[in-house]
């Protein structure tokens, strides 16, 4: 299976993100509804802090492709749901990215994605909700 990432001449630069992933495999992965709480469902850091959740929501992401013997790397398309948001955040939410990119292999520029600004989640407390799709073999 192979993953590639780019973004052809005459799409908007510069972006956190690459604009086209083209993929071969069979075996799809998707990992949903990925937050900023641990194992036992307890916000991580600062409840307020959207970097603090984008990157507990990325490390869960990892978790869950890893499960279905995937990575970063044979991701498509990622999803990131934002409460509450302005443009003016980008900087902070950026913040958590760069924070556990290395960690989990996360590649920068990131696969093709969307930050949608949405209303609420499921939970109050809870500012950041990631989805992943992935290809494998």
């Amino acid at each position: 299976m192979s993953v590639q990432l780019f973004s052809p001449a005459g799409m908007a630069q510069p972006v956190p993100y690459h604009h086209v992933s083209v993929a071969t495999g069979t075996r799809h992965v998707h990992v949903a509804g990925q937050v900023g709480r641990d194992a036992d469902g307890k916000p991580v850091g600062d409840a307020d802090d959207l970097a603090d959740q984008v990157a507990q929501a990325l490390r869960n992401t990892a978790r869950g492709l890893a499960g279905a013997g995937a990575g970063f790397a044979d991701v498509v398309r990622l999803r990131f749901y934002v409460t509450r948001w302005t443009p003016e955040q980008m900087d902070e939410f950026m913040a958590g990215v760069a924070r556990v990119a290395d960690e989990v292999g996360l590649p920068q520029p990131l696969p093709p994605s969307s930050l949608i600004g949405v209303e609420v989640l499921y939970a109050p407390d809870v500012r950041v909700e990631i989805e992943a799709d992935a290809l494998l073999d």
